[in-house]
């Protein structure tokens, strides 16, 4: 397990990460995601004892570390997974797995449960990327870790590759129940891979929790907008609903005191929005997008609200039409204070 208390890293005099909190349970899976240069690689690079703290406590497998001691990456019992793969050119798949691991059944044991066996004797210069992460994954995992930090493991693969391969290595660290903490710049891995998800902002934790909750109930606007598309429609409070242009809607509160919220924006995103053709309607299409499986609409509705829904691909919509826009979505959405 691992805790985070008030955690701090400077590079110089510049604060890269602050008042860092968070408890990792024994098998779960932390994502963080944020904007870039928001302190993500850094803070993995602090827990890794690859930089020095400036300030707070880390607790690892009994180990308490601050500024004042210091214990080196060696002796951290941590499993890291990089981008670039990182493995030994002149080692084949099984020595590179096998690397300072002094038994041969964990080896042999991954080499099974990622499905490289058939590889074991290939060089990593004849391996595909997704083939070398797997390696990878299994050398870390070989050495029974009390923890494992991924650092953007997908960043080098094609996208079709990366939605097969962040299951796989979801998976095994499950397989392992072993903590983990994985770093990505990409918002739907993110979701899809965590149990939950730490949104990163200026070198602080602007929220963490369940990705549904963070996706849906965001904690402020800047987490709203990262966590996918994100409009806002204004509205008047009525109690438990908000009366929008759009019919009055069920609301949960995540700005300030719900009490004091008269005006307020209610953050839609495209799922959220249904959209029909008809004459004269509420609203007119901006754009259509498509997107394969789907189409994305730009809609502006008749007080000057821009929005966006997401439309099944056989919609026959097209940009210039009027439409009449609705609410579809069954839960309450997140109220925020007026802008």
């Amino acid at each position: 397990m691992l805790t985070l208390r008030n955690m701090g890293v400077c590079y110089g005099q510049t604060s890269v990460v602050s008042g860092l909190d968070l408890t990792l349970g024994d098998g779960e899976i932390l994502t963080l995601v944020g904007p870039t240069g928001c302190g993500k690689s850094t803070t993995l690079r602090a827990i890794a004892g690859l930089e020095p703290l400036s300030e707070g406590s880390l607790t690892l497998a009994g180990m308490q570390i601050d500024k004042h001691r210091f214990v080196v990456p060696e002796k951290r019992g941590i499993g890291m997974v990089f981008q670039d793969f990182a493995l030994f050119p002149h080692l084949n798949v099984e020595q590179n797995i096998g690397f300072r691991v002094k038994r041969r059944q964990p080896v042999d044991y991954w080499l099974a449960v990622l499905g490289i066996e058939t590889l074991r004797k290939a060089m990593p210069e004849t391996l595909s990327g997704g083939q070398k992460q797997r390696v990878a994954l299994a050398r870390a995992l070989a050495h029974s870790p009390s923890l494992v930090l991924l650092d953007e493991p997908l960043s080098n693969l094609d996208a079709a590759l990366k939605d097969s391969l962040r299951y796989v290595i979801r998976d095994a660290l499950k397989t392992a129940n072993v903590p983990a903490i994985w770093v990505t710049h990409d918002q739907a891995e993110a979701l899809s891979v965590g149990d939950r998800v730490g949104i990163m902002q200026a070198g602080r934790l602007a929220q963490i929790g369940t990705p549904e909750a963070c996706f849906r109930e965001p904690a402020d606007r800047f987490v709203a907008t990262f966590l996918g598309d994100a409009a806002f429609l204004p509205g008047r409070r009525c109690g438990e609903t908000v009366q929008t242009v759009l019919g009055k809607l069920p609301v949960t509160a995540k700005d300030g005191p719900k009490e004091s919220m008269e005006c307020v924006d209610l953050l839609v995103r495209p799922d959220d929005i249904g959209l029909a053709p008809a004459a004269p309607g509420n609203a007119c299409i901006d754009w259509m997008r498509y997107e394969g499986e789907q189409r994305l609409f730009g809609v502006t509705l008749d007080d000057g609200t821009v929005l966006k829904s997401r439309q099944n691909h056989e919609c026959p919509l097209l940009a210039g039409e009027r439409v009449a826009a609705r609410i579809v979505a069954r839960h309450p959405l997140a109220m925020f204070a007026a802008q």
